[in-house]
């Protein structure tokens, strides 16, 4: 799949409601430390003159952007988006501070073919993402892809199975201690995995310090048991994946999730390479559900 000439979205107007259940957007722009009670007063009586939305009148009036709107509306409707700057993750996190992009239109239709996907069959609930390479967008597609699935509401949990190099632990901004690592070394780290801050449904459980390991850690059945348990508890599971040419972890990971994304890179990726990795994970019994070429 060419993840690139995808339409963008026109911007989203700015509007509130007042529909019970729905927060009322100045309590959200207070409570951010947007405003401050004396400026909802001036911001209440401007939308009472003009006529237009508390947000619209706020943004009339120079006390918050047009991007600080949009972000309240995200909270008043539980669709996470973040500002720009915002330092609880990573800008490479497009899904979240660039919703109305290209690039994640394009994301959104590939993880509207993973829904259908799943919907036929659903076993597809544990997806590998895996690549013959480094450098080929691996994390960054799992990533993008896990905050997608949590903007519909649906439990998510995105595992960082890169236990050479990982990356989802500073997408997110979240510490190296604890982790898949340590889990499955069986070092006192189980229980539930908490919701990112700033995800309300989306879980990540990072690869946390890197082990001298990592291939036999994969091959352990606590693994499976981790991939299990979040078969019953998540809505989706993606999982990040070390790149094939590192060694076998990648196809041990798809094997256990029993599906897999194959993901490529375009004039980067060497097509035998690629071909090798998908015919291999079949040959292992895995459901190759597509593969998503990327141009960066």
């Amino acid at each position: 799949m060419d993840m690139k000439n995808f339409p963008g979205r026109n911007p989203v107007p700015a509007f509130e409601t007042q529909q019970m259940g729905f927060p009322n957007l100045g309590e959200i722009l207070v409570s951010s430390g947007r405003l401050d009670a004396r400026a909802v007063e001036r911001v209440t009586a401007r939308q009472k003159e003009r006529g237009i939305p508390f947000g619209a009148a706020a943004v009339e009036l120079g006390l918050v952007s047009q991007a600080d709107v949009h972000a309240a509306l995200s909270r008043q409707f539980d669709y996470p988006v973040l500002a720009a700057g915002d330092q609880g993750a990573d800008p490479e996190l497009v899904a979240a501070f660039e919703p109305n992009s290209p690039r994640v239109e394009a994301l959104r239709k590939l993880r509207s073919q993973l829904v259908l996907r799943r919907m036929t069959n659903p076993q597809l609930c544990s997806v590998a993402v895996v690549g013959a390479a480094r450098g080929e967008g691996r994390s960054w597609l799992a990533a993008n892809l896990a905050v997608l699935f949590s903007q519909l509401g649906e439990r998510t949990l995105l595992v960082d199975c890169d236990l050479r190099f990982p990356r989802q632990q500073s997408l997110f901004r979240l510490p190296p201690a604890g982790g898949l690592a340590a889990r499955l070394a069986e070092r006192g780290e189980k229980g539930a995995i908490q919701p990112h801050p700033r995800f309300d449904h989306l879980s990540v459980l990072q690869a946390g310090i890197v082990p001298p390991n990592p291939q036999e850690l994969l091959a352990r059945r606590a693994f499976g048991a981790q991939i299990s348990v979040a078969r019953d508890t998540y809505d989706m599971t993606l999982v990040d994946t070390p790149a094939d040419e590192t060694g076998a972890d990648a196809r041990l990971v798809a094997a256990t999730c029993g599906s897999a994304i194959v993901v490529a890179r375009r004039h980067a990726s060497v097509h035998k390479r690629v071909a090798e990795l998908s015919t291999g994970l079949r040959e292992a019994g895995v459901v190759v559900i597509g593969g998503v070429l990327l141009d960066f």
